[in-house]
């Protein structure tokens, strides 16, 4: 499993604003590229997304900025990754996007066990219909997924891939962004 440089970005950003602007002091955008050596107008992007994800929060005009939104101990690094990962298409059967309809707040309530359908819902708080992307579990004996797959609808390596994928998010959803930052002084210095 490998997560995009977007997710990357975004978590290097939260971090930073979690560490490096003294209590009050609003960040830009500019200070974390160059913290970082990454392309601002990449990282505008992914300011914007986390904004509108509640994440942080904008003040605009001459003495504007960026700051964290929510706590640092009440972002959930599972949920995050969730809302801004375009996909977790580990192989080309999980190429299918179905609403989360589950409020519960934390872990996965759905089954993971081998010989069972699995029931796929991540809990999310405060993000009824969260596309979430699952195995293809609708194609059927004769017919190829989306992705073309002639063993789709028999395979049972889907499942293993599944479970795994499960295990990932399971223990991403298990810190926040408290628990990464709590050698805090080290990566403010590191980020100067």
């Amino acid at each position: 499993m490998r997560l995009t440089n977007y997710s990357d970005y975004a978590l290097r950003s939260l971090i930073y604003l979690a560490v490096k602007p003294e209590r009050g002091v609003l960040a830009n955008i500019s200070d974390i590229a160059r913290s970082y050596d990454i392309s601002k107008s990449h990282l505008t992007k992914i300011i914007h997304q986390l904004g509108q994800l509640g994440y942080i929060h904008s003040v605009r005009g001459k003495n504007g900025g960026i700051r964290l939104a929510r706590d640092p101990k009440d972002i959930n690094l599972g949920v995050l990754i969730k809302q801004i990962e375009p996909d977790f298409d580990l192989v080309e059967c999980f190429a299918t996007t179905l609403p989360n309809t589950d409020n519960s707040i934390n872990g996965i309530t759905g089954s993971t066990n081998h010989d069972t359908t699995y029931d796929n819902s991540y809990g999310e708080a405060n993000t009824p219909g969260l596309p979430l992307t699952l195995i293809d579990e609708t194609a059927v004996k004769g017919q190829n997924t989306k992705a073309g797959c002639a063993i789709s609808p028999a395979c049972q390596l889907k499942g293993v891939f599944f479970e795994a994928l499960t295990a990932f998010i399971t223990v991403l959803e298990g810190y926040t962004l408290a628990d990464i930052i709590s050698n805090e002084v080290e990566l403010a210095n590191l980020l100067s």
